[in-house]
């Protein structure tokens, strides 16, 4: 076990320590956090494949003191060094990625072009390497006991963990930060694409019972039609009817509270930074106007806590990267609210 005695959290952090400045090795830690450094696939602005390692300098900054969920991280935090595999082959598929996007933007058939034939190709076969590194990954450390945390990168690296999280607890929904949608079918003929991690997961894993998606404000038809057809395993929160509801009157946490009525016993948190507003995150892949304040949303992970639901899992993802780390600061923060929120559910579920 980790010696916390000679450990002052109210020094400046270590950096030869691990993320938070936390003295702990993956051997004594509860919660492990996995970097998937993989954004192949992102049809904007690019770098979150490195937000991980930028993420882990903003998080020695971090005061780890969080009066509602004290002492939790004394469970111990700890995450994996950057697969540098991983982030060279992301580096090399996106830039492959890069000119089939620009070839058909241009409105060329695909088809015409037996090199564009052969990226798309290989852009697929890249993304199934990373589900299966990531479920491979994310199954050894549910199988060892560890709460597990996974830290992109896009938006499609957590299938892989969703499929892991599936075989270990069984049934369970989602709860979506996100301004997207993504319920698009292999968005650009990617079958993996970024735009398309719910879609794929709802399409593949039938444990997942529910999806509620919380500040969508950018989709497209084809989306609107799944969530109308979906029969009510997808709900949907625009963040237009939800800002409409407040400034009628209703409550935050009146919203909070049938949001969460949605969601089954075992809940999965996926949190695609830009679902914040985009003074918080402006260098996120897919910044969009509108969205929530970090509040809005820590209030929500604590009412979903207060709820009794069994939180099993999370992702944060999209975190862009700024010339100041703002945008990797807030995401420090976030990732710092989500761990808590994690080893805080599984305190009051292994007390029962």
């Amino acid at each position: 076990m980790t010696d916390l005695s000679l450990f002052d959290p109210n020094k400046v952090s270590n950096p030869k320590n691990n993320i938070f400045g936390l003295p702990f090795s993956e051997e004594d830690a509860k919660l492990v956090i996995l970097p998937v450094p993989w954004e192949v696939t992102v049809s904007c602005n690019a770098g979150t494949a490195r937000a991980p390692e930028h993420i882990f300098k903003a998080s020695l900054q971090v005061d780890i003191f969080d009066p509602e969920f004290k002492d939790a991280w004394k469970q111990g935090y700890f995450m994996r060094t950057v697969d540098k595999k991983v982030l060279m082959k992301s580096d090399y598929l996106r830039k492959e990625a890069e000119l089939y996007i620009n070839y058909i933007s241009e409105g060329e058939n695909v088809q015409d072009n037996k090199f564009m034939c052969k990226t798309l190709k290989e852009v697929n076969a890249g993304s199934i390497f990373m589900n299966e590194w990531v479920f491979q990954q994310t199954k050894e450390l549910l199988d060892a006991g560890k709460l597990v945390g996974l830290l992109g990168g896009d938006h499609s690296t957590p299938f892989g963990f969703l499929k892991a999280i599936a075989e270990k607890h069984g049934d369970f929904g989602i709860l979506q930060i996100d301004a997207h949608c993504d319920l698009r079918k292999a968005y650009e003929n990617f079958n993996y694409s970024n735009a398309s991690i719910m879609y794929n997961s709802l399409e593949e894993i039938p444990q997942l019972q529910k999806l509620v998606q919380i500040g969508i404000r950018d989709y497209c038809e084809e989306e609107w039609d799944y969530i109308e057809k979906s029969k009510q395993r997808v709900i949907t929160y625009f963040d237009k009817d939800i800002k409409e509801r407040l400034y009628e009157g209703e409550t935050w946490q009146n919203l909070v509270l049938e949001m969460i009525e949605h969601l089954p016993q075992k809940v999965y948190i996926s949190f695609d930074i830009d679902g914040l507003d985009p003074k918080l995150c402006p260098h996120t892949d897919t910044p969009v106007q509108g969205g929530f304040e970090t509040e809005q949303v820590f209030y929500l992970l604590k009412k979903l806590l207060n709820s009794g639901r069994q939180i099993v899992g999370f992702d944060l993802n999209e975190v862009g990267l700024s010339s100041n780390e703002w945008d990797e600061n807030v995401g420090a923060r976030c990732l710092f609210k989500l761990c808590n929120t994690l080893i805080a559910s599984s305190q009051l579920y292994d007390a029962k």
